[in-house]
């Protein structure tokens, strides 16, 4: 599949090429956002088409996080404008574009049944990680499954990913369980990062597309000129782009399995910026992000290393604060497949 060439002034949508060429299949919010890309592109969804995250999820038979994504990564590129909370296809601008149409099916079409475990991940992968900043939970398998309608085996996979993902673990009896977000785990999550992603840079810095830090620096300049529009799904995505997608580029499949391990707390960030009130203005760390894209640029990896090493010190101390934030707000609900430990 061709990629989407972007509305003037857009990069190209972050992250796509290292998906593709990792062997890694693409994740429920990757595959929406390709159809819907490919719709606007080809025009079975209109300019003014007005676009509900609630209907994409139903469409797609997806749950509305992964839902909220897409749109998130189709209004980075321009292809989506938010108004009063909904999102508008827009009018593409004059020019050529790829060949989509390939990727533009029927409209009915849901993307869960291929594999049950991804209809239930994202939403599990949500509930569980809020629920760490509070305490540590024993997830009780069978109650998960029961909990989603599916069978254990089912239940099983989705716990195995979030295994991979760091977001569960298994105890000495073999039990799954998610640790608590404490300040001594959430330091050893940060000491293992500065260690892995100044190593995953210097691999990918000679192996970036140009294409791929002009849309790094065009997006980080979109949400710096306009904060108060960012929401936390937009700000998760950028941070991915960057600590994922970019770093994918080193060529090092296991250190980027190795790396995936601690990256738990870019997992539970969407729920972190919008559950902490945030300060008005610029997010530090798009400025520290802005400062690594721009040395790579001038081609000065070394530097780049050293200003990713620096934006971790400081991302830490941030972390730390919006978790105490979090722990002083009520504590979400129970769930039936979540034991307190």
């Amino acid at each position: 599949m061709g990629h989407l060439i972007p509305a003037a002034g857009k990069g190209l949508e972050p992250g796509r090429e290292a998906t593709r060429t990792s062997g890694v299949a693409p994740r429920l919010h990757e595959r929406a956002f390709d159809i819907l890309a490919a719709q606007i592109v080809s025009g079975a969804l209109r300019p003014g088409e007005r676009l509900l995250e609630s209907r994409v999820a139903e469409r797609f038979g997806i749950s509305r996080a992964p839902a909220r994504q897409a749109l998130a990564r189709l209004e980075q590129l321009g292809l989506v404008r938010r108004a009063e909370g909904h999102g508008f296809v827009v009018e593409l601008p004059i020019g050529p574009v790829p060949d989509f149409t390939e990727q533009a099916p029927a409209a009915n079409i849901q993307l869960a049944p291929e594999s049950t475990w991804e209809r239930i991940y994202k939403e599990v992968e949500h509930e569980v990680v809020t629920r760490s900043a509070f305490g540590s939970f024993r997830v009780v398998e069978n109650h998960l499954a029961a909990a989603y309608g599916v069978s254990r085996t089912v239940a099983r996979e989705a716990l195995s990913r979030l295994h991979q993902r760091g977001v569960v673990r298994k105890d000495a009896r073999q039990h799954w369980y998610a640790p608590a977000l404490t300040p001594a785990y959430v330091a050893e999550l940060f000491e293992m990062r500065a260690i892995l992603e100044p190593a995953a840079l210097r691999l990918a810095a000679p192996r970036l597309p140009p294409a791929t830090l002009a849309a790094l620096r065009g997006n980080l300049a979109d949400a710096m000129a306009a904060p108060e529009a960012v929401d936390g799904a937009r700000l998760s995505a950028l941070e991915e782009e960057l600590h994922i997608s970019l770093l994918g580029h080193c060529g090092n499949a296991t250190l980027m399995d190795a790396l995936s391990t601690y990256q738990t707390l870019l997992v539970a960030l969407t729920f972190l910026y919008d559950a902490a009130a945030r300060a008005p203005g610029v997010e530090p760390f798009l400025v520290e992000h802005m400062d690594v894209a721009e040395r790579l640029a001038a081609g000065h990896a070394e530097a780049a290393v050293e200003a990713l090493k620096s934006h971790l010190d400081g991302s830490f101390a941030r972390a730390m604060e919006r978790l105490e934030r979090v722990r002083q707000a009520p504590a979400p609900g129970p769930l039936p497949y979540l034991s307190p430990l």
